[in-house]
């Protein structure tokens, strides 16, 4: 402990002393009370985890440098403290389109093949190069990176294509990645949105390095002033199980925050309401699952959420999911300065 603490207030001194000649930062404060009662009655899991996280820019002409690091720390019999860098890169300006280097949290369309998992402790970034290149009908990017999630999948390097635009009112995202070292397939992703007759429409449909597949439909509606209610359906191919690593939905609620990926043959039948009342909001979402596979899955899980706004930089909520006897539950506070 003493050794971690000394490492971590000398790199915490230095990232200051950077920071004060930074021309922009910023701070952002996590605390997140885990009140699980995942194994059951008299097995509680209650642990409080704290994530800082101090990030600077530096801006110039045709180029910006971006550097920010998170301090965890894990209050308990178990205390833990540790310091990383969570994104460190560069980028510039050249003939209209932009280059960049380093590392950095990618989120692309759904997040079901790339994304940060931002409710982690430890979050997933990206290293390598990026090209963006922004047109009239769509926003390009082309990269190569390693993946620097600490489960050690698609560390071979990946190369990696995201297009995204809107045309006549509806949003479209395209997603294609390769992997070195692993499969000879490709990974995609093709997400699109928009309304009809005043409804929201989504449909995404996946396929990662195994060509298993992820398909999901939805629709909401605004029943009333602030009140929303929503549909969707999940289905999962029955080859082989669904999974990209490092994802936000890599990992059930204990990891993600959320139900994750589901095994093969699943099919998830989602609803549930949103009510937005200014600073204060309510949500609820029932998921009733079943297997093609499997006719003796049947699962029910509830989930509510309240979020309360205390001002323009602190928000606290309380999150809730329940299946049978197992229940997961989280009070996070939010400050960023």
């Amino acid at each position: 402990m003493k050794k971690n603490l000394r490492n971590l207030l000398a790199v915490g001194l230095g990232l200051i002393t950077t920071v004060a000649f930074a021309q922009t930062w910023d701070v952002d404060s996590r605390t997140r009370m885990d009140m699980s009662d995942a194994n059951g009655d008299g097995n509680q899991v209650k642990s409080t985890d704290q994530r800082v996280t101090l990030s600077a820019d530096w801006e110039g002409d045709g180029y910006n440098i971006h550097v920010s690091s998170d301090v965890n720390y894990t209050l308990g019999m178990n205390s833990d403290v540790s310091m990383s860098i969570y994104e460190a890169y560069a980028t510039a300006d050249f003939m209209g389109a932009t280059f960049g280097a380093g590392r950095v949290a990618l989120n692309m369309g759904s997040g079901a093949l790339m994304s940060s998992n931002d409710w982690a402790a430890n979050r997933t970034t990206w290293e390598g190069l990026g090209f963006n290149y922004n047109m009239d009908m769509a926003n390009i990017w082309l990269g190569y990176h390693r993946q620097n999630d600490g489960t050690g999948g698609d560390d071979g390097g990946n190369m990696w294509l995201n297009a995204a635009g809107e045309m006549s009112g509806w949003n479209w995202n395209f997603l294609y990645m390769t992997e070195e070292g692993g499969t000879d397939n490709a990974a995609t992703g093709i997400d699109v949105s928009g309304e009809v007759m005043g409804a929201g429409v989504m449909l995404s449909m996946n396929t990662d390095y195994n060509e298993n597949t992820m398909r999901m439909i939805g629709l909401s509606y605004e029943a009333m002033d602030n009140m929303s209610i929503n549909v969707s359906q999940t289905v999962y191919s029955e080859d082989g199980d669904f999974h990209m690593h490092g994802t936000s939905w890599d990992g059930s609620y204990g990891v993600t925050g959320n139900l994750g990926y589901l095994s093969a043959g699943s099919e998830n039948l989602s609803y549930g309401l949103d009510y937005n009342m200014g600073d204060l909001t309510l949500g609820a979402q029932m998921h009733n699952i079943t297997n093609t596979l499997d006719e003796n899955v049947d699962r029910s899980i509830t989930e509510i959420s309240l979020g309360y706004s205390l001002n323009d930089n602190a928000g606290l909520s309380v999150s809730m999911a329940n299946e049978d006897d197992v229940k997961y539950m989280w009070m996070t506070l939010n400050v960023g300065l």
